[in-house]
């Protein structure tokens, strides 16, 4: 059972690359981890929709749980911050 759903927003560029490759090690069997990229987006406003729910306004961006983590200043997304968010993380009993 998915207990933890991890959102990654990209433009499908070598920028964004790092961020997915991190969120797809750290990420535990029980998160689901769903890419959107909103280039390709175009044959459906589903992505950009998401995007705009969640108030994405850089690229790469991660919401877990439906909530965009708030780590863009400076360095950007980092594992700690992942890890401060429950990715990776199995749920107690599991």
């Amino acid at each position: 059972m998915k207990t933890k759903t991890v959102e990654v927003f990209t433009a499908n560029c070598p920028i964004c690359e790092p961020l997915v490759q991190l969120v797809k090690q750290i990420a535990c069997d029980t998160c689901e981890v769903l890419l959107y990229d909103l280039n390709a987006g175009r044959e459906s406003n589903t992505c950009r929709d998401k995007a705009k729910a969640y108030g994405v306004k850089q690229l790469p961006s991660v919401a877990v749980n439906g909530e965009l983590l708030a780590c863009r200043q400076g360095t950007g997304i980092t594992e700690a911050a992942l890890r401060a968010a429950g990715v990776g993380l199995q749920p107690e009993g599991s």
